[in-house]
């Protein structure tokens, strides 16, 4: 009789079912997991540094083999055609580039050079020394245009002493690295002794850069560099282009001394730096890339 009522009732009051939610089934959306089974958890396999030196290698092969070198030029043949193209501009510039390998960790190259005719007139150098006493004496006397200790910080970050290079004394460079490391470290101006500009011979770094220009590559490696003029002489350019490259090489260790010294155990020698690319062009001319450098 009770089962009949309930049957009655629901038949009768259906709003009745729907609003009371005990009268509705209750579904559950969980997944169900399979008792004695796992899920697998997916791992990011790191690749050793032996194969990840062999993949850097397979692919520097390819892009070598891809390289078209039917479009390669000696350096006098790449002279005469700027100079062809350029023959209505005779006084524009012959521009050299450089295109180096970085590698993580490693300074950008950069170097001094004293060309053996400038295709440009040469910026005056900005010298600041910090040096105290008699080396102070010597680097005035030397042509140094700022000097003084620890109190040329300040001037330094203020930028009210812009110098193009600055030197320092091995007594004074941890007094000033703490505070003009992160500013001088991104410009490349920062005294260092692998540099050479941290030194007790203030006078006579400042003897040797004289007469000198600065070249320097930017982040990704490349140099940038006025070689000379189109109405210089083919054999001035040719000079000029060697003796560059000279430069770019010994600052890599492209060269064979310090090939050797690479060969030779616990010589401690830096790495080298390769130079991938380097291309010849003008104002108005292609850029040739070179074979004989």
């Amino acid at each position: 009789m009770s089962s009949l009522l309930s049957l009655c009732r629901q038949c009768c009051f259906p709003t009745l079912t729907r609003a009371n939610p005990s009268f509705q089934r209750q579904f559950t959306t969980t997944q169900i997991l399979l008792a004695g089974k796992r899920q697998k958890q997916s791992k990011i396999r790191v690749p050793s540094k032996k194969a990840a030196a062999a993949k850097a290698r397979r692919k520097a092969a390819l892009v070598a083999k891809s390289v078209d070198r039917s479009e390669f030029l000696t350096l006098a043949d790449a002279i005469s055609v700027l100079r062809a193209v350029e023959v209505a501009s005779p006084n524009s510039t012959l521009d050299l580039y450089v295109k180096t390998d970085i590698k993580n960790g490693v300074a950008v190259p950069k170097g001094r050079v004293n060309l053996p005719r400038e295709a440009k007139a040469m910026s005056e150098d900005k010298i600041l020394v910090f040096a105290e006493g008699r080396q102070a004496e010597e680097a005035k006397k030397a042509g140094a245009h700022f000097v003084g200790g620890p109190e040329l910080v300040d001037g330094v970050i203020n930028n009210r002493f812009k110098a193009t290079t600055i030197l320092c004394t091995p007594d004074l460079i941890r007094a000033i690295t703490p505070r003009l490391g992160r500013v001088l470290g991104p410009l490349g101006l920062m005294p260092s002794e692998r540099r050479g500009t941290v030194t007790d011979d203030i006078a006579g770094y400042i003897q040797r850069i004289r007469g000198t220009s600065e070249w320097r590559a930017d982040k990704t490696g490349n140099i940038h560099m006025p070689i000379a003029l189109m109405n210089f002489p083919v054999e001035d350019m040719l000079k000029n282009i060697r003796h560059f490259m000279a430069s770019v090489k010994r600052v890599t260790g492209n060269t064979k001394e310090a090939e050797d010294s690479r060969k030779a155990k616990n010589s401690g020698a830096k790495p080298v730096t390769n130079i991938a690319k380097v291309m010849l062009s003008s104002r108005q001319g292609p850029g040739i890339r070179i074979t004989d450098y």
